[in-house]
């Protein structure tokens, strides 16, 4: 039990690497708006049937007491990944694949700095060398070799999806410890339920009312829409579960491995090239990484 969020995170990260390199792809055809509605619409069908398989395969008292504080944790982390994934997908269309991961993770780093300085999630020294280098990390692969190419615009474009992806991870947890009447693995399913719930409702109706050419651009791309959702929806599972056991800090900080996941499917993938300081970028990031797991 000790060690199951690890795999949960383990399997997170790979599933988010792929569901960032089918965004890459879809961004090309659809819009941005699209693109975050991907990563929902059969999502929502999936979480239903994952819940509904959970209380199966171990019933228990179906009555769940939610309070309003969980109702407000649910849209604010909702909202926030919505603007997250806008960002990010923005930012893959000025930046190589893989930089452009890394700049989103600096999420993990903020993570970190919340948690600790709002929710009394305290770092040892260690840690706290851990999330500098982590700093150096981003900053790294943010610069490369290309740092005349690099606008502060697109630096700001990164900050702002980790920023938005640290707040939608620290209110993921802090919804699911408003159920703790529940196992954590309910706890989760009920939380990714209630997210991608609001998610998919809430951009059906914005698409609906104002562009309904991103649907049928998504319809006429519908095979690529579903392999986004489908990676997302796991990864959100992964996520979602290894926050209901562990602190986000720590498994956002494990979860950098999804950098290397990128960097393999970005190399024979998408056929992309990095310099070497985004090389040894994405060297430190996983050994930040590793420090904040042993501190």
């Amino acid at each position: 039990m000790a060690s199951t969020w690890i795999l949960f995170t383990l399997m997170a990260a790979f599933m988010q690497a792929w569901r960032n390199a089918f965004q890459k792809q879809l961004s090309t055809t659809v819009d941005v708006y699209g693109v975050t509605l991907a990563r929902f619409i059969f999502g929502f069908p999936l979480a239903i049937l994952y819940l509904t398989f959970l209380y199966q395969s171990q019933p228990i008292p179906l009555t769940v007491s939610f309070t309003p504080r969980y109702a407000i944790y649910i849209v604010i982390a909702g909202i926030s990944q919505i603007a997250a994934t806008a960002l990010m997908v923005q930012l893959f269309k000025q930046k190589n694949y893989a930089i452009g991961v890394g700049l989103a993770k600096s999420e993990a780093i903020l993570a970190a700095l919340i948690g600790a300085s709002l929710l009394s999630d305290h770092l040892t020294v260690l840690g706290w060398f851990g999330v500098a280098l982590g700093g150096l990390a981003v900053f790294l692969l943010s610069k490369g070799s290309r740092a005349e190419k690099l606008s502060i615009p697109t630096l700001m474009i990164g900050i702002g999806s980790g920023l938005c992806f640290a707040i939608t991870s620290l209110l993921v947890r802090e919804a699911s410890l408003e159920l703790p009447q529940l196992p954590f693995i309910h706890r989760a399913a009920w939380v990714l339920l209630s997210i991608i719930g609001f998610q998919c409702v809430s951009m059906l109706i914005y698409l609906s009312l104002f562009s309904r050419k991103t649907l049928k651009a998504m319809g006429e791309r519908l095979g690529l829409t579903f392999k986004v959702s489908m990676c997302s929806f796991i990864a959100s599972l992964g996520w979602f579960t290894a926050m209901s056991m562990q602190s986000v800090a720590i498994v956002k900080t494990l979860g950098q491995i999804e950098i290397l996941f990128s960097l393999l499917i970005s190399a024979y993938f998408f056929k992309e090239k990095l310099a070497r300081a985004e090389h040894w970028g994405l060297l430190l990031v996983v050994v930040a990484a590793i420090l904040v797991i042993w501190a």
